[in-house]
Formats: C-alpha cells, structure tokens, sequence
C-alpha cells in the first residue's frame, strides 16, 4: 500500500494546491491513503470546521494537528465527533479531541495514525514516548500498518524517536519547522523514517510568512501581523510504501509539487 502524509498545510496557498490537485495526485501515484497535517491551515495558525470539510473533500482520509491545535476554538466540535482527526497523543487526557484513529484505506486496509510533541524548544508536554507507548498499548492487534506525525522542533529528538519506534510502527515522520529534510530512510526495523517532510503553502516568504513583516518584527521588536505569504507555492510531502500484512516499510519517496504540476494534475481528477 501506499500512503502519503503531506506537511504543514499553511493558509489559504497551502490549501489552494491541495484542493487543485489532491485528487489528480492519488489517480497518479495509485496513493491508497492521504493523511495531513493541518494546523497552520487557518490563517496560517489553527484549523477551523469550514477547512476541515474542504479537505477532506479534496481527497484528505485524516488529519493530524499540532501545537496550533486550539488556535480557533471553533474546530472543538470537529475534535470531539469526528473520527479521522487527532490531537497530540501526550497531551493532557482531558484535552479535546483523540489520541489515535483507525482510517480505512482505498485498498480496504485499516491504517492506525497518531501523533505526538516534540519537548525540546516546544510548549511542556507528557512525555512523547510513554504516549507512543500507550496509544500502541490501546491500538486493535490487527492493525500492522501505522503512521506516526512527530510534530517537534529538533531534529536530535525527531532522530530519537524514529529509533524509538523502528520496528513497531510502519513511519514515523516529521512536522513543524516547515523545512524539508534530506534524510529520508528505512531504519533496520522496517520504519520510514524522515525529520520533516516539509510545509505545504508558499515558500517565497519565512517558513510561510511574509519575509518583510518577519524581518520588522526582528529587527525592531515592533509588533506585527506575521501574514501569510503568497509567492511559489508547493505542496511538500512523504510517500511511505508499506505491506499491509506486516506493516513493514518497503521504501520511502519524498514528493515535490511545484504550482505549475499542480495544474496539470487538475486536469486528472
């Protein structure tokens, strides 16, 4: 099966591409399964119940947030009776929303995916690897295949937890500093494995916003409205190709969508 995890969807460019050309996409790399990350959707911070509807329409299966969760109290209702949206599994168990969902891929397999925070740089959390522990403690037996979004700051700790996990979840893949990594890998007990997987939205800008309103603010301490950008947009994400039997991962491919292809893949669905 394969399984693509798209990064950080980031404003209204991030969601634009996804909903041009999400479809298309699946049609051409026969995907079986789409999950994203979708916490900077809304503005380029938070997630509201009216994005959630369009990208699941676009051809998203789940959606994993991060520290921007709450960041529009809105999408509270999404958490609470949805069942393909999730919140940090080592966030407080009286926290909205839950700790892992079972998705139904187009191959018919049930696909477990979780994610967690990162601690180093990041708001104090549980910690990530006793959660991890815990949700693969709950998951149904018959669950092999398994995706892990790894939503933190530092890459040491991203690398920890890819060795944390090898073995006993088919991926573990990264989020949050919007930068893809070149280290895309298959650890020696069948997990894909890759620091980041990069943003989603545009890239002519600082990790999504406006470079001259960042520079301002660092410059001056001025106060200003980090406002998303709107220049070169790409979709940045991760196929995971893994045997539903076992949940091992055969291989792991990372996939660029430049503005342009995202039209001609349009022109599929």
């Amino acid at each position: 099966m394969r399984i693509l995890f798209i990064g950080d969807i980031v404003g209204k460019p991030g969601r634009a591409i996804v909903e041009r050309c999400l479809k298309g996409l699946v049609r051409q790399r026969q995907l079986d399964l789409v999950v994203a990350n979708a916490e900077n959707s809304a503005g380029g911070s938070g997630l509201t119940p009216a994005i959630y509807n369009r990208l699941i329409e676009a051809g998203v299966d789940g959606i994993t947030l991060g520290d921007h969760i709450y960041r529009r109290r809105e999408i509270q209702n999404v958490l609470q009776s949805q069942t393909n949206i999730v919140k940090p599994a080592n966030y407080p168990e009286e926290a909205t929303g839950r700790t892992w969902m079972i998705l139904t891929s187009r191959s018919g397999y049930r696909v477990a995916v979780f994610s967690l925070m990162g601690r180093l740089f990041m708001r104090p959390t549980d910690c990530p690897w006793r959660a991890a522990d815990r949700v693969l403690g709950a998951l149904p037996a018959d669950i092999k295949v398994i995706l892990v979004d790894f939503h933190a700051e530092a890459t040491s700790e991203m690398q920890l937890m890819g060795r944390y996990l090898d073995g006993r979840v088919t991926a573990v893949l990264g989020t949050h500093t919007h930068v893809p990594t070149a280290d895309s890998c298959l650890l020696p007990g069948g997990t894909a494995f890759q620091c980041d997987v990069g943003m989603t939205g545009p890239h002519d800008g600082i990790i999504g916003r406006r470079t001259e309103r960042v520079l301002e603010t660092t410059l001056t301490f001025n106060p200003t409205l980090f406002e998303v950008a709107t220049g070169d947009v790409r979709l940045n994400g991760t196929i995971v190709e893994a045997d539903p039997k076992t949940g091992r991962a055969s291989a792991i491919e990372r996939l660029v969508v430049t503005e342009e292809e995202s039209h001609s893949l349009s022109e599929l669905c």
